[in-house]
């Protein structure tokens, strides 16, 4: 019977994403199958999800955001950044980080050109995401542009969410599995910076840029 459960729960592990869609199965660790210890149940553990590569990209977010900081005042965007307030900065976090569900308006952020003739601050025009609750997790999606980011948060003892999801690029209907190509995987933490104002922070991303930052404000604001 042990070694039932255990595999249950292991099935229940590599399911994919739940939602108003058919389950994708690119989103890691399914928010609906809480890990279930006696009669106390926990949400999943990111840290029995996430590749070896995220972790590194996760370690680093500190040294990498400072980089990307100082690449884009350096390129003349200093201005820019002191505009955002708090949202930019690194250190800024305050309590309660988790975001509620809803729809957000949303404005990404990427500062650091991963190579040269790149720009080093690029400051997006509104787009549309969404925060769904999945059971024990949070399920977050930008709804459109060509570049789309979709994952969930997970808590964290330490206190800082983290995201774990992947990239859909153009006109893909459905993201590709979490882990099988590390070019798409993205991983972050989820801060609050203001009263109903929240950041998805994404260092070392694939593609263009050495830090994406992603402002989340209710759209009802």
């Amino acid at each position: 019977m042990k070694r039932v459960l255990i595999a249950s729960m292991a099935a229940a592990t590599l399911a994919g994403c739940g939602g108003r869609r058919p389950a994708p199965a690119s989103v890691p660790a399914p928010a609906a199958s809480p890990v279930t210890t006696g009669a106390t149940t926990a949400p999943a553990d990111w840290r029995r999800m996430a590749t070896l590569a995220d972790r590194d990209r996760l370690r680093k977010w500190r040294s990498t955001w400072l980089d990307a900081l100082s690449r884009a005042r350096v390129s003349g965007a200093g201005a820019a950044i002191s505009a955002q307030g708090a949202l930019l900065l690194p250190d800024v976090r305050l309590a309660d980080p988790i975001p509620p569900p809803g729809s957000y308006r949303c404005r990404m952020f990427k500062l650091g050109g991963k190579a040269v003739g790149m720009r080093d601050f690029t400051g997006y025009p509104p787009f549309t995401c969404r925060i769904e609750r999945e059971g024990s997790l949070l399920r977050f999606e930008k709804i459109n542009g060509s570049q789309r980011p979709v994952g969930r948060i997970f808590p964290d003892p330490a206190g800082r969410p983290v995201f774990l999801g992947t990239l859909m690029l153009a006109d893909e209907t459905r993201p590709i599995a979490y882990g099988r190509d590390n070019s798409r995987d993205m991983a972050g933490f989820v801060d609050r910076v203001g009263d109903r104002r929240w950041r998805l922070v994404l260092p070392l991303p694939a593609f263009e840029s050495l830090l994406d930052v992603i402002e989340l404000v209710p759209a009802s604001s």
